[in-house]
């Protein structure tokens, strides 16, 4: 493995009834508070009063800024800005599902830095302090509870990038599986692809002796497999809910891939197609994942690691087959499952055809060719959009 040096400083708070857990968080902060969430779920499920109650119970003075975006938007991220800079706030509340706690993160950072804070996302500056903030998570799905990366949408040019910095780790994180109970199946689908594919970012990947980090990749992805039809069919089990609720966490959090570097290359090719189309994140994932498994499945060199994907994940029986033929059984078993549980498989899904694959491919490759398990070139990337329509 590679030399590695491992840093989360995020508490996690996690099982039920830890939303009382605000009590004795908050007061290590200052009175202002910034309360952000997104398009109003939590305040048909009850959510947003328990916690508008906790911070009056705690004489904090609140501000609130609701709305944010499914994939986050720029103009959301600067509205934040705004009413920090104008209330003097002094820390901020995310409650919500990953899009709010990214959508957070770029406003503490952004509160603090002087400028267009589209300059840190597209890596033109970085940043150097963030307001503190905390997270109640209530779907599960990007990990962003518990790591330092954001991804923002800017609308106006259709791009959509990845950022982060040590700078916004969340403080504290409040996980109750039962603050995910009303979040609807299309959701849960989505969350458990998200989930799925940050293990595969990582468990895809060419660094030699990493018997420990494969093995915590493949049981983070068994757990995930063995709940999520379960979960489909009873959306408020919480002991699904728990075990999806935890994979999510731990599959981008860091400790399943200290020490090994993960490819990453279908998030990128995913942000392209989301940044022009607005879809569901996860949807596109699940479109995108099962058919960059097969165009890199092209290289002989990758065919192992595939293989041991089939046999440790999903099971396949290897007697009698060649290598190849098990690595292609299992990436056909991950398609028949995500469809199984109802995720989109075709772009055509959506309603998108071939018209915008240029345009997608572009935003993609903005930074040059990516991906470390096989890098990709811009005809990979059109191929892989071409065969995902």
């Amino acid at each position: 493995m590679n030399t590695f040096t491992f840093h989360n400083p995020t508490k996690l708070i996690f099982g039920k009834g830890t939303l009382d857990q605000l009590r004795a968080e908050t007061p290590n902060y200052g009175p202002r508070v910034l309360l952000v969430y997104g398009g109003g779920s939590i305040k048909r499920n009850g959510i947003y009063d328990k916690v508008i109650a906790l911070l009056n119970e705690l004489k904090k003075e609140v501000h609130e800024l609701g709305g944010v975006e499914p994939n986050p938007r720029l103009t959301t991220v600067h509205k934040g800005v705004d009413i920090c800079r104008k209330e003097q706030i002094d820390f901020l509340l995310a409650v919500g599902g990953g899009s709010v706690i990214d959508c957070t993160k770029a406003i503490a950072a952004g509160a603090k830095f002087d400028g267009d804070f589209w300059d840190v996302i597209t890596r033109k500056a970085t940043v150097q302090d963030a307001l503190p903030f905390g997270t109640v998570l209530t779907l599960a799905a990007t990990g962003s509870e518990m790591n330092a990366g954001s991804v923002i949408t800017n609308w106006e040019t259709q791009e959509k990038y990845g950022w982060g910095d040590p700078y916004v780790f969340p403080k504290f994180s409040i996980l109750d599986p039962e603050s995910t109970y009303t979040v609807p199946k299309d959701q849960t689908v989505y969350g458990i692809c998200d989930i799925m594919s940050h293990v595969f970012e990582t468990y895809f990947h060419h660094t030699p002796n990493s018997p420990v980090q494969d093995g915590l990749c493949e049981s983070v992805l068994r757990a995930v497999i063995g709940a999520a039809p379960k979960l489909i069919n009873d959306l408020t089990s919480f002991e699904q809910r728990e075990t999806i609720l935890y994979s999510g966490t731990m599959a981008l959090n860091g400790m399943i891939g200290m020490g090994i570097r993960g490819d990453w290359a279908t998030h990128n090719i995913e942000h392209a197609v989301s940044a022009v189309y607005d879809i569901p994140h996860g949807g596109g994932l699940a479109i995108l994942f099962p058919n960059w498994m097969k165009h890199v499945l092209k290289d002989e060199a990758n065919v192992p690691r595939f293989k041991q994907f089939a046999v440790h994940v999903f099971g396949v029986d290897p007697a009698g087959k060649s290598d190849r033929q098990i690595a292609e059984e299992g990436i056909h078993a991950l398609r028949s499952f995500w469809n199984s549980i109802g995720a989109p498989s075709r772009l055509a899904d959506y309603g998108i055809d071939d018209s915008k694959l240029e345009l997608m491919a572009d935003k993609a490759m903005v930074y040059g060719p990516f991906g470390n398990f096989k890098k990709l070139e811009r005809e990979d990337v059109l191929a892989i959009y071409r065969a995902s329509l």
